[in-house]
């Protein structure tokens, strides 16, 4: 039998300079991995609404949600599944400090990403979506 699937958010967050927020996962899934912020949207919420407050509390930054780049489904404990929607966000207040469940947090260019331990098919989607330049 199929699990359930949880639906998520992810950030993708450009800076002036053209680097990625990303944060480093300060619990699981993926623990110490880099990934975009982001997690599971709450009951009442929409998908705007929770990568704004995803992305609030992993970074500090208040950010703008755009339109959906692109989305991917990952296993989850117990058989269940992240249904992971990506959207584009800018930045509209504040500087990057890692908080919540989020242990570091920072700017990165494109080629920075391939030297980073980085979340399972981060950098095959955000290469297939374009994203990095």
């Amino acid at each position: 039998m199929a699990g359930t699937r949880i639906r998520c958010v992810g950030a993708i967050v450009h800076d002036a300079d053209g680097r990625l927020l990303l944060i480093r996962r300060g619990q699981e899934p993926a623990l110490g991995l880099w990934s975009l912020p982001g997690g599971r949207v709450e009951p009442g919420e929409d998908d705007a609404t929770a990568v704004i407050r995803e992305v609030a509390e992993e970074t500090g930054l208040v950010v703008e949600a755009g339109t959906r780049v692109g989305s991917v489904v990952r296993d989850a404990p117990g058989g269940d599944l992240y249904e992971i929607h990506d959207y584009a966000c800018t930045v509209t207040w504040g500087r990057v400090e890692a908080a919540d469940d989020a242990a570091d947090a920072g700017w990165f260019t494109p080629g920075e990403l391939g030297g980073l331990p980085t979340s399972p098919g981060l950098v095959d989607a955000l290469t297939e979506w374009g994203v990095l330049g």
